[in-house]
């Protein structure tokens, strides 16, 4: 490898390196990233708790049927929330 194919390699390796630090993610913005996530996985599974608490209270007698069922739905649809989010942002 000669001097000049040495500083051509160099250069772009600098360069890389420069661009991927001008990129980099502040804390801020990691933070912000994290608390989207967060709400997109708990809104979901609060809704299904609290509407299936809401159905269960309707019927006569005791029965949590309902509110187990949309929690399981709630913690599903949370984490393919999560899943798109992180492949389409991240």
């Amino acid at each position: 490898m000669n001097d000049e194919k040495w500083h051509r390699v160099v250069a772009r390796d600098s360069e890389r390196l420069k661009e991927a630090e001008r990129n980099r993610r502040s804390l801020l913005a990691q933070t912000v990233f994290l608390g989207s996530l967060s709400v997109l996985f708990v809104v979901p599974l609060l809704a299904g708790a609290y509407l299936g608490r809401w159905i269960d209270s309707q019927a006569d007698g005791y029965t949590v049927g309902w509110t187990i069922n949309l929690i399981i739905l709630g913690l599903a649809l949370g984490v393919f929330n999560v899943y798109f989010f992180i492949r389409k942002y991240w």
